[in-house]
């Protein structure tokens, strides 16, 4: 039997690795992935092999490399097939690019990305089916939506989707390589010291709470992740700050922030729904409830997206305007300060 690593994270690819048996008889390698991975179709082994997602002992190799003993095989596979049936469901969308491969959305805060337990419709996957079915200038017969990485139902921002498997599968090796270019915006409680760094530390789901992640010792639980960030703006109480993901684990951001003791503005899952710093004063505690109100989830968005297009290779790269609600919570807080600075 072959000796197997199997890695799933937030952007939505799996990665295999195989190092072959001493005794493993010659074999198309498409024969043999199909027999050891899940789930993986002749389809999907195929559209790998030709994105390029098949590594031999570190050499890209075509579906009729005949496997030898001692290889050491690397598969990037796409996001598998959905198993729940999407409802095509005519939602407003707004398609910032398109063409007959892959479509960017900037994606409002409050919409979920996918369907899953508790969230069956009203998902970007649910509006995206119907818009490529019924709206699309640019769709072939088999053009569906295709995740290749999420953000949180209440993170606004820009959103990549692939629109043909090759195109999802190429992409899946692009993050798994972390050629893809993402930034974020946040507005953190407190003062990081530093005008930029990095924050480390592997990210795993909580021993005590499913839903909530943590960061655990490196090595000890979890995936190796690695976010770095840089001041934009500093309010006394709460920091605007850019931050650039080199992985991208669930909660990353969220979770980094709330470990080095600056979680982000009114994340209620990580602590930043409280006032976390500032006065005792009864007019400062309102006008922090007023910012609540204004932005009544977390203060992040994912701003800008560089990649490689997956089919014609073009370097592209796309921004977002922050929401309305996160420009009115950081100009609240720009007016505060200066009214601050004048009174002292």
């Amino acid at each position: 039997m072959s000796n197997q690593e199997t890695e799933e994270i937030n952007e939505l690819f799996e990665h295999y690795r195989f190092e072959v048996d001493k005794g493993q008889g010659l074999l198309r390698i498409d024969k043999f992935l199909m027999q050891r991975i899940e789930n993986a179709s002749r389809n999907r082994i195929q559209n790998s092999a030709k994105a390029g997602n098949i590594l031999v002992n570190n050499k890209a190799v075509k579906q009729n490399y005949k496997v030898k003993p001692l290889d050491v095989i690397s598969i990037v596979l796409a996001y598998p097939p959905r198993e729940i049936e999407i409802i095509p469901q005519d939602i407003p969308l707004n398609i910032v690019y398109e063409d007959e491969d892959i479509m960017l959305v900037n994606k409002e805060s409050g919409m979920v990305v996918h369907p899953g337990v508790s969230n069956y419709d009203g998902t970007l996957i649910n509006a995206l089916t119907y818009y490529i079915e019924h709206k699309s200038p640019f769709k072939s017969e088999s053009s569906q939506p295709h995740l290749v990485h999420r953000i949180d139902k209440d993170t606004s921002g820009i959103l990549l989707i692939a629109k043909s498997e090759l195109a999802q599968t190429r992409l899946a090796k692009n993050f798994f390589d972390h050629t893809i270019d993402r930034k974020y915006q946040a507005l953190v409680w407190g003062e990081p010291k530093e005008e930029e760094g990095t924050i480390t530390g592997h990210i795993g789901r909580s021993l005590k709470d499913r839903r909530v992640m943590t960061v655990f010792p490196d090595g000890e639980y979890g995936r190796e992740a690695i976010t770095h960030y840089k001041i934009l703006e500093r309010f006394g109480y709460v920091t605007l700050v850019e931050c650039i993901l080199e992985t991208g684990r669930t909660h990353q951001i969220r979770a980094h922030f709330k470990h080095i003791g600056h979680p982000l503005f009114n994340d209620k899952t990580y602590g930043g729904d409280s006032i976390l710093k500032g006065t005792t004063f009864t007019k400062y505690k309102q006008f922090v409830q007023n910012c609540f109100k204004l932005l009544p989830r977390q203060a992040l968005h994912a701003k800008q997206l560089g990649f490689e297009h997956p089919i014609n290779g073009k370097q592209m790269e796309f921004n977002s305007e922050l929401p309305e609600d996160m420009k009115s919570v950081i100009d609240k807080w720009e007016s505060y300060t200066k009214t601050k600075d004048i009174n002292n």
